[in-house]
């Protein structure tokens, strides 16, 4: 075979891979041995105290697996968002929000999500105020938005967003990217601190980080007011790469579920990094269906945006309504197939 066979080879081989339907190319991703990983650090503070409370159970993990568990760590939903459409991403823990995009992109699939008991407080979306000053209370958000600052989660985040957006700013007419004064968008920890600090007069969170917040920054915790609190929010599940073979996929689903469920030093090491990341029962194995609630909350707040906005005429708003009803009939039947 001459050289310019053999380049001409290679060049039908690569164009036959990239002529391979998706299952096709999947097949071909699980078929290559996985060598390590890279897990997205959703931020929760700084993006040094996320990767910080991350780097246990990740060096756990590479024990486990016996590969190199890296953290991907970025400073905003966005970004790490970018980085799961390049596939830059093998897994991580993410907001439900991030979580129904990717797995609707068909890149990750759930494989785990933090155990709930009766017992345990519920994790809620937040409404913050200063205690003192002009704006502390709950009404005086609402009846007033354009003279207050706001500081809000990214549009990605479900406390931080979506969940304040639907239950309570826009069934009051009140539209959180346009209605207030100025906004402020960061983490929940830049959020709380915006209001303690005068930066800004009303901040969304949630009940988890608020915590955190009041262990991290005790002082600048008690400037601050809870005005309001929702229904429990969606829950935040650990994702995977969808091209994973499933007996590696499998692998990893044990390893979390399995973490800090045992007994002695080993175990009560692994419960403390668990409560480091608060979730201190651990995690239990969920699939993509975990994601409905996600994706009803993505519906009605659709709803609700097509409802409040401006139409040319009533059939431009029947149109929208009518596309929010088929893309989430599609999310509802993608994510009851389980990830399957």
């Amino acid at each position: 075979m001459t050289a310019a066979s053999r380049v001409f080879g290679g060049f039908i081989a690569v164009a036959s891979l990239l002529a391979l339907p998706s299952p096709a190319l999947a097949q071909a991703a699980q078929d290559k041995p996985i060598q390590s990983i890279r897990f997205g650090v959703l931020p929760l503070g700084g993006t040094v105290e996320s990767r910080a409370l991350w780097t246990p159970l990740m060096a756990d993990m590479s024990r486990s697996l016996g590969m190199p568990v890296t953290a991907y760590s970025v400073p905003s939903y966005e970004e790490l968002d970018r980085a799961i459409g390049r596939d830059e991403i093998d897994m991580a823990f993410l907001s439900a929000k991030m979580a129904l995009d990717a797995v609707m992109q068909r890149r990750m699939k759930v494989v785990a999500q933090i155990a709930r008991r009766p017992d345990m407080p519920e994790h809620r979306a937040i409404l913050l105020t200063r205690k003192t000053g002009p704006l502390n209370t709950l009404d005086g958000v609402l009846a007033e938005p354009e003279r207050w600052r706001l500081a809000r989660g990214d549009r990605r985040s479900v406390t931080g967003f979506a969940v304040p957006q639907s239950q309570l700013f826009l069934p009051n007419n009140i539209d959180m990217e346009t209605r207030f004064r100025s906004e402020l968008v960061g983490t929940h920890q830049a959020t709380a601190l915006a209001v303690a600090n005068g930066d800004a007069d009303v901040a969304t969170n949630n009940t988890t980080d608020l915590e955190r917040f009041r262990q991290q920054f005790p002082v600048e915790a008690e400037r601050l007011k809870v005005v309001w609190e929702s229904t429990p929010p969606p829950g935040a599940p650990m994702v995977v790469r969808r091209n994973w073979p499933p007996e590696f996929q499998a692998r990893l689903q044990t390893f979390l579920t399995s973490y800090g469920q045992g007994t002695g030093p080993r175990a009560e090491a692994e419960r403390e990094v668990l409560r480091n990341l608060r979730a201190t029962y651990g995690y239990v194995a969920a699939d993509d269906s975990a994601l409905l609630p996600a994706a009803r909350l993505e519906y009605e707040l659709g709803k609700q945006r097509a409802m409040a906005a401006s139409w040319v005429n009533e059939a431009a708003r029947t149109q929208r309504l009518q596309r929010i009803d088929k893309l989430y009939a599609e999310q509802a039947r993608v994510l009851r197939a389980g990830g399957r």
